[in-house]
């Protein structure tokens, strides 16, 4: 069957195995000094593993493998102890992989008798993942936190700040000087771009950030892309490899009401 799957560049990776214990499936091994991916049956073709190779060696691609089967996933994962059935399970639900999350599930309770940990606990864990805890409210609304990986995977509801704001310290006017502004529209030899800074930006952080367009675009060029939905990286990470050039870069990570995470520059 034609299905996405990991693939791996050998020329590119350098063997830290950053991403073998972050592939919860069990589908990546150190093998003669590089990653390898050892089964198409264990690769759920999620990409977990992309975001922790630092040399961008792991992409995902569309062709002819065996479909994904989490029974032997499972077989691997219990082996391996209570922690890691729970970060999969976790990983499958963030996902909303529903129907595999089932199969795991019931892969656990038919074989409770020999696996030597806790399986209602697993059980239990995964079920309330991602759900508020009891009287966890703000401004009546209740929060539905993901628990883990894009924040996106769970609704959340929040009011916004009352603040007293000198409205004529806000200019209200827009700071964007080019279009298009999608990563896979945008041609990297345009105007706009020479001798200039680019912002690059998740494509939510917009509404996230009251102060994006005078504070962090004004006189930039502008990228956005998702880290989490958008497809076709391979040809981003393959211009890095290539880039003779060393370039400055501010990495800032802004959470979901808008609060700066961290800044630091790479």
């Amino acid at each position: 069957m034609i299905r996405e799957i990991v693939t791996i560049d050998e020329e590119l990776c350098n063997g830290c195995g950053e991403c073998v214990p972050n592939c919860h499936e069990g589908a990546l091994q150190m093998i003669d000094g590089k990653a390898r991916l050892i089964s198409d049956l264990m690769c759920d073709g999620l990409g977990a593993c992309i975001g922790h190779c630092p040399v961008g060696a792991i992409t995902i691609e569309k062709r002819e493998a065996e479909a994904y089967n989490e029974t032997k996933v499972m077989e691997i994962m219990v082996s391996k102890g209570k922690n890691t059935v729970i970060a999969h399970l976790k990983h499958l639900k963030d996902h909303g992989e529903t129907e595999f999350l089932r199969e795991g599930v019931r892969y656990l309770k038919s074989h409770e008798s020999t696996i030597d940990f806790d399986v209602s606990e697993v059980i239990l864990t995964v079920h309330n993942y991602g759900k508020a805890a009891p009287n966890q409210t703000q401004g009546g609304h209740v929060l539905h936190h993901a628990g883990g990986g894009c924040p996106s995977s769970q609704p959340i509801a929040f009011d916004a700040p009352k603040l007293q704001v000198d409205s004529a310290a806000i200019s209200g006017q827009s700071q964007l000087r080019q279009w298009p502004v999608q990563l896979h529209l945008v041609n990297p030899m345009a105007q706009y771009f020479q001798q200039a800074d680019v912002l690059l930006a998740a494509d939510c952080v917009a509404f996230s950030l009251g102060n994006f367009h005078d504070t962090y675009l004004k006189g930039k060029g502008l990228a956005i892309a998702c880290p989490k939905l958008d497809h076709g990286s391979d040809i981003y990470i393959q211009a890095v490899s290539q880039a003779s050039r060393k370039i400055p870069i501010k990495a800032i990570v802004v959470g979901i009401k808008g609060e700066i995470l961290s800044e630091e520059w790479i």
